[in-house]
């Protein structure tokens, strides 16, 4: 595995002429990263052209949705990225907890199909990837793949879905419907923490060399991605509420580790408004936090290792969240009698049961990560904590089910919904949460070791050098040439201008 080929220029003039070719014919034009951070700079001609197109088309144009600023019709776009700010009626603490929606993007409606562009476009612009020969895998727990999928699809190439067979029904009845043929649909054993076993399969085929990993894992082009448009639509949304309220501060970014894309974002508002950045995972595979180990439903979070492109060093605090509370508040959220009393006895006011339906099982544990954040940190109500919902709830509705006969013995009643509300909200405790030392990360980022130096093959040179500050500060400034490289690839394939 070769993770820092992040490369400036064209390496292979052959496989890049064919790609022009196959991009000329199909009209397939790309959004630059500037675009997809500022949808404003998009030409109008092509947002014109976007209103003929529906968001989960499998058409070219909607690679230029793919951001943050879609407006809950996701066909146009928003002066602010959807959000919610969630009532404290709802979250039991003071500070602003804000949620960005991830279920505005086009075709998955999760934020995944960001990080698959970011890896792909890459590769296609300096001719690592040859889309008339090329398989595109995507080794995941969900979304990434997903989104891999839809971005091989409208790019014109075959992508390949890698995921444990254990994941819900819903990924899988997506991938169903978009992949080329069942085969690109590939079960390994396990469900959520059963990574290793992707990175197994992942080697078996990368021994065919018409096969290229995009291990979300180890992709420079998700962190960078994340980084870039991630972290400057959230502080777009804070900025908006500071206009309002000047007195407000941004404290925290609060994002579950993941493959550690989204959590670049923490990297980019800790540089533009000193925010705290807070990492959460499972407490049933507390990684960071005990170098433990075991499994978890908190579908969306990888685990059992730590990746690659995570900037440990950055990174302020650790907190763990049980997929008890995920899976119980799920049902609550979800339901009529949970939602009845949520609006009934606890006044949750509109805007919070609005934002409901966009909280899938990792968004909720986002949640809950920030309310202990900011029970921690005694946060007022001038103190702005920042998150992500990756994905909404229609991503789990057969996981709901499960979690209704594991918990409730299939019967969910007020007295549930109370004692659910009452433990996991009003009970959420500021146990299971790690200010970092300088010690704890050291140990967080040796333990990494073991995965891709002694696992994956990495060179202990490539190891090392993430632990260096200036080499994430000068990752985003190859944004500068790729989009550079963008714009001479669409002016190669006159797709832009074909309409």
């Amino acid at each position: 595995m070769q993770p820092l080929e992040l490369e400036r220029n064209v390496t292979d003039a052959n496989v890049y002429d064919n790609t022009v070719a196959r991009f000329r014919e199909a009209r397939i034009g790309l959004p630059t990263f500037a675009q997809l951070a500022d949808p404003s700079r998009i030409p109008a001609k092509i947002r014109a052209a976007l209103a003929g197109v529906g968001p989960d088309d499998a058409h070219p144009l909607n690679l230029f949705r793919v951001n943050w600023f879609n407006d809950d019709t996701r066909r146009g776009l928003a002066p602010v990225p959807a959000h919610v700010v969630l009532p404290k009626a709802l979250t039991g603490v003071d500070a602003r907890i804000v949620v960005a929606f991830g279920d505005r993007f086009p075709m998955i409606r999760a934020h995944k199909v960001l990080a698959a562009y970011g890896c792909l476009v890459p590769r296609v612009i300096t001719g690592q990837f040859d889309p008339t020969r090329h398989r595109a895998i995507w080794p995941s727990t969900g979304n990434y793949c997903r989104g891999g999928v839809a971005i091989s699809r409208i790019m014109d190439c075959r992508g390949v879905a890698v995921l444990p067979e254990g994941m819900s029904r819903e990924r899988f009845a997506w991938l169903e419907d978009w992949v080329v043929d069942p085969s690109d649909i590939i079960r390994t054993p396990g469900t959520e923490s059963n990574v290793k076993e992707i990175y197994d399969r992942c080697k078996e085929l990368a021994a065919d060399p018409e096969n290229v990993i995009f291990n979300q894992f180890s992709e420079f082009g998700n962190y960078i991605a994340h980084y870039l448009a991630t972290g400057s639509a959230l502080l777009h949304v804070f900025d908006a509420m500071h206009d309002e309220e000047p007195e407000l501060r941004l404290r925290a970014f609060v994002s579950a580790t993941g493959s550690a894309g989204t959590i670049a974002a923490g990297d980019f508002l800790k540089e533009h408004a000193g925010s705290l950045t807070v990492a959460v995972e499972a407490l049933e595979c507390a990684t960071m936090l005990r170098n433990g180990f075991g499994e978890h439903n908190i579908q969306g979070i990888g685990d059992k290792h730590i990746p690659f492109i995570h900037n440990v060093m950055a990174t302020d605090v650790v907190v763990a969240v049980s997929d008890r509370a995920t899976d119980r508040l799920g049902v609550l959220f979800n339901t009529e009698t949970g939602r009845a009393y949520l609006g009934g006895r606890r006044s949750v006011p509109s805007e919070g049961m609005d934002a409901l339906p966009s909280l899938g099982l990792s968004s909720i544990a986002n949640i809950l990560g920030a309310i202990k954040t900011a029970k921690y940190y005694d946060m007022g109500p001038d103190d702005v904590i920042v998150t992500v919902a990756t994905d909404g709830a229609a991503m789990y509705g057969s996981e709901r089910d499960l979690a209704l006969g594991k918990y409730f013995a299939g019967d969910f009643d007020e007295v549930a919904a109370g004692e659910v509300f009452g433990e996991h909200l009003l009970g959420a405790t500021t146990d299971h949460l790690l200010e970092l030392s300088r010690e704890d990360r050291e140990r967080i980022f040796n333990l990494g070791y073991f995965t891709w130096v002694e696992q994956q093959g990495m060179s202990i040179e490539e190891f090392r050098i993430r632990k260096n500050p200036g080499f994430w500060k000068d990752l985003p400034t190859i944004v500068t040439d790729w989009d550079r490289m963008i714009d001479e690839f669409n002016a190669r394939t006159g797709a832009l201008e074909a309409g």
